[in-house]
This record gives structure tokens, C-alpha cells and sequence, in this order.
């Protein structure tokens, strides 16, 4: 239903059905990993913000940690090189890290920022590098430049949310040796929401969630245990570029965070039908023993 063709009476009822789940989150953090669809269509990329915002404002601590592959693919190409991927990791010279700092924490972090603002949100723009958010080592050789997180430094995260501000952060790392380094952004997003003792971690995506036929969305499951997550990996259920979206789930499950929940990007305010009703969106993760 079209909120614009809803009489008074009925958003009132739509207010009171959200008010225990406002209730259940009020004074929470939760942190979004944003990328996909839903950061290359412009009329996605409003909703998702104006829904970041309206959980702000209603006092939830919303952290935002973003992507921009297919950005950053699209400079590559525009300049000559080809993007190489291993295991859904992009391979990462010293040359594509300095493409990774002009689109991730330049173009499309002040972008984000700035249209937040625009919804009447509070937001600041970080990247890893900033106060030593998030330190990593190599990960690979073979990969280059691409980082393994070894700490997350979350204080610039904490004093930005207890300032009523919503961080934005792009994934990029260092080291002692001032190195900066590719960081995939969903194994980011699982331990930054860690680090803030995030209530939910949600993970936005170009598909339904977890279809137990990747080739029928009607076989998408609401929920899925640890165990039949790592099931799903080993069989090849679960592949590619899933692989670190359903990795960073399961850690972040295993390192405190309450609840991690992967749905589409693609649907509109898919964020606030996951926060804010019973049904949720996507796929939930729990602990086996949940």
C-alpha cells in the first residue's frame, strides 16, 4: 500500500504496531552494511537513507559502513585496468588502493554523508584509516593490498554516536608501517558491529537473502543456524561473494552480536521492515543453540 493513499486512521495503526519494536531498539546500535543495488539506483539510495535517518531520530544508533565495488570496477576500467577477483576478493595493487581512497573514502563516503544531511540526518564520514579504526596486515600475497583485520579501534564510533551523529565508513585499513589496505566491507561491517556491541547487524545485498535453490526465490529461508549456514558453505549452496556476507555473520554471532540478518537491497525501505515489523526481511542467523 502506497503510504500516500493511507487515511489518517490507518498510519496511526502502522505508528502503534511499530511502537514495540521502537521500543525493543531505542537507544541500540545497529550497523548496515551498504552496497549492491541498492547504491547504484539513485531512487534505492534515497529510501535507504531517509530509512537510516528516520531510525536515528528516533533514537537509534545507526552505523553505516559502506561499499563501492562496481564503482570502483567502472574507475579501474576507465583507466586501464582490469578487476581481478579471487574467492569474491578483489585483487589489489598499489595502484588500486589508490583508486579504493578516491572512490571509497572520497567520492562516495562525502556523497553519502551529504544526502544524509539532506534527509535531516547528523552524519560524519570516516574511513579505517581515521584514528586507527580499523588495523589490518595482509592478507594474501597473492591478493596484494588486500587486508586481514587484526583490531578494531571503535572509540571515533562510540564518540559520534554519542554525539547523535551517524558514522559512515568506508573500508579501508592500515598498518604500524603506514600501508593502506583494501578491506572486504561485509567481514569489515561484522567487526566494527562487534566492536559497538551492535544490537543487529544488517547485511544488504542483491538477492533475496539465502535461497536453498539459488535459482528459485521462493526457496528463501527466514532463518538459518550456524550449522546449516556452514553446511551450506561446504556444499556449495553458498558461494562466491556470499561467502564473506554469511562468514561475517556467523563471526559476528560468535563475537557478541545479538542478532546478524542479510536482506534485500532491492526492496524499497527493506532496512525499517526489518527493524520495525514481526516478519522481517531476508534471512536471520542464530546461534544453534538460539
Amino acid at each position: 500500500m502506497n503510504v500516500n493513499s493511507m487515511d489518517n486512521s490507518t498510519r496511526a495503526e502502522v505508528l502503534v504496531q511499530a511502537l514495540p519494536h521502537l521500543k525493543k531498539y531505542y537507544g541500540k546500535t545497529i550497523v548496515v552494511k551498504y552496497g549492491g543495488n541498492a547504491m547504484v539506483s539513485d531512487a534505492l539510495k534515497e529510501q535507504v537513507m531517509e530509512d537510516v535517518v528516520l531510525l536515528s531520530m528516533v533514537g537509534i544508533k545507526v552505523v553505516l559502513v559502506h561499499g563501492g565495488g562496481p564503482e570502483m570496477s567502472d574507475l579501474m576500467k576507465r583507466l586501464g585496468k582490469q578487476p581481478q577477483f579471487i574467492d569474491g576478493l578483489r585483487v589489489t595493487d598499489a595502484e588500486t588502493v589508490a583508486i579504493a581512497e578516491m572512490v571509497l573514502a572520497g567520492r562516495i563516503n562525502k556523497s553519502l554523508v551529504n544526502l544524509l544531511q539532506m534527509k535531516g540526518g547528523s552524519a560524519v564520514g570516516l574511513s579505517g584509516i581515521d584514528g586507527r579504526l580499523i588495523q589490518a596486515e595482509m592478507k594474501d600475497e597473492k591478493l596484494g593490498y588486500v587486508g586481514k583485520i587484526t583490531n578494531i579501534h571503535p572509540e571515533p564510533i562510540q564518540s559520534l554516536l554519542a554525539g547523535g551523529y551517524i558514522p559512515v565508513i568506508s573500508t579501508l585499513g592500515c598498518d604500524d608501517s603506514g600501508n593502506i589496505y583494501n578491506i572486504n566491507g561485509d567481514t569489515a561491517a561484522g567487526r566494527i558491529a562487534a566492536a559497538v556491541g551492535a544490537e543487529r547487524l544488517i547485511m544488504m545485498t542483491d538477492i533475496e537473502g539465502i535461497l536453498l535453490d539459488r535459482h528459485d526465490p521462493d526457496t528463501l529461508l527466514s532463518e538459518l543456524t550456524v550449522e546449516a549456514a556452514e553446511a551450506m558453505i561446504q556444499d556449495g549452496s553458498i558461494s562466491g561473494g556470499m561467502i564473506p556476507k554469511v562468514r561475517c555473520c556467523i563471526d559476528s554471532l560468535a563475537e557478541g552480536v545479538k542478532a546478524a540478518v542479510i536482506i534485500d537491497g532491492r526492496v524499497p525501505h527493506a532496512i525499517l521492515m526489518e527493524i520495525l515489523t514481526n516478519e522481517g526481511a531476508g534471512t536471520m542467523f542464530r546461534k544453534d543453540n538460539a
